[in-house]
């Protein structure tokens, strides 16, 4: 570093301190000033080692001010999700987990103290309160984006979270149905959620996605049910529409012929009426909830006999088992379940009607020989 007259200027110094260690000064390249170390040595070639290493770091260009992850932990975070685009319930959820399971132990203190052994120490608290695994993986993920942004925002040199595996976890593996479990089930259920229980199952539309099902979105001459938008709900309470997560989301899937008199006989019986009336409603007319919905889903799954552990979207995993079985291949099954992804958008291609068709007319023969074409309705 060069004064006004072209002579070199000194970059630092090293003095010992009234306690016997040792105190490193440099000059901060930003202002030219001369600043204390972070931290004392015990001996003064600790301390030129450390002056050597700033001044490394400042030629290459990796210094960065220590002062400046001094930002309190919870304004950045409220910040930092406030200025995020998200969807209103993504949004609320990432709220939920900051204010649940990261604030309680960073808010307090600052960007900078956040340090790696502290973000291990978290996690495994968490894990030891018996915290859901995915619960606690969106924590960390979402603490991994924020430090993330710390980083690119200058304030911290590297993002402290660093636990390999962290970032994911193993999904158990799920209950599938034969084709006659999903009758049973289907014949089991409240008739107005019959229709619910078969499309679930043999065209694997998840529960947003059948309960924002509109009448227009039915074709019963192309045998195909198109999906364009999920209903979500929100803590409140709140229903509302929205447009998938990607455009691999907006398809229209084929449904086997055999459910054709079930979808017919639902549209007459149980849908809102006009072009765009709800396909399911509640008993009321109402929108269908999740939560409503539950007691009748336990209910008829019991009576059917099927596990007790059967979730409603496992019908979805039911589906694509025996889309599967049925002939389709990896990129024909991640399209008609409407998977999207950066690597997805690269490996698969949509598939063609006349494939998407075959698939669904072998599972209306699976239908008919696990003996559920002739069920009453």
């Amino acid at each position: 570093m060069a004064n006004r007259k072209g002579q070199r200027r000194s970059f630092g110094s090293v003095r010992q301190l009234k306690s016997g260690r040792w105190q490193v000064r440099y000059r901060d390249p930003e202002t030219g000033q001369l600043r204390p170390a972070e931290k004392t040595y015990p001996t003064k070639s600790d301390a030129l080692v450390a002056l050597a290493q700033i001044e490394a770091d400042i030629t290459r260009g990796q210094w960065s001010d220590p002062d400046a992850g001094a930002v309190n932990f919870a304004d950045y975070a409220t910040a930092w999700l406030r200025d995020r685009k998200l969807a209103d319930r993504t949004r609320e959820r990432s709220e939920s987990v900051m204010r649940l399971h990261i604030l309680p132990t960073f808010g307090a203190g600052t960007i900078a103290d956040v340090s790696t052994a502290r973000v291990r120490g978290w996690r495994g608290k968490l894990l030891a309160a018996k915290v859901g695994e995915p619960t606690v993986v969106k924590a960390y993920q979402l603490l991994r984006a924020l430090m993330n942004t710390a980083v690119d925002d200058e304030l911290i040199r590297r993002n402290p979270c660093r636990i390999k595996g962290a970032d994911r976890y193993d999904v158990p593996e799920r209950p599938v149905l034969t084709v006659a479990e999903v009758f049973a089930v289907a014949d089991s259920i409240a008739p107005r959620y019959r229709l619910l229980v078969l499309l679930a199952a043999f065209t694997t539309l998840r529960f947003g996605e059948l309960a924002a099902l509109r009448r227009r979105d039915i074709d019963l001459e192309g045998l195909t049910v198109s999906v364009r938008r999920s209903q979500a709900e929100l803590q409140d309470g709140r229903l509302f529409d929205k447009a998938p997560k990607s455009a691999a989301g907006i398809r229209a899937i084929s449904f086997p012929a055999e459910l054709l008199d079930d979808v017919t006989r639902h549209l007459e019986q149980f849908a809102a009426p006009g072009r765009d009336g709800n396909v399911f409603v509640g008993p009321r007319g109402g929108q269908l909830r999740r939560s409503n919905f539950r007691d009748d889903w336990i209910t008829a799954r019991d009576a059917a006999g099927v596990s007790a552990e059967l979730h409603f979207h496992d019908l979805r995993h039911t589906g694509n088992t025996l889309a599967s079985t049925a002939g389709a291949s990896t990129r024909e099954l991640m399209t008609r379940m409407g998977h999207s992804s950066s690597r997805a958008a690269l490996i698969y291609q949509h598939m063609t009607s006349d494939r998407d068709r075959a698939i669904a007319d072998r599972l209306g023969a699976m239908i008919r020989e696990g003996g559920g074409e002739d069920t009453p309705g």
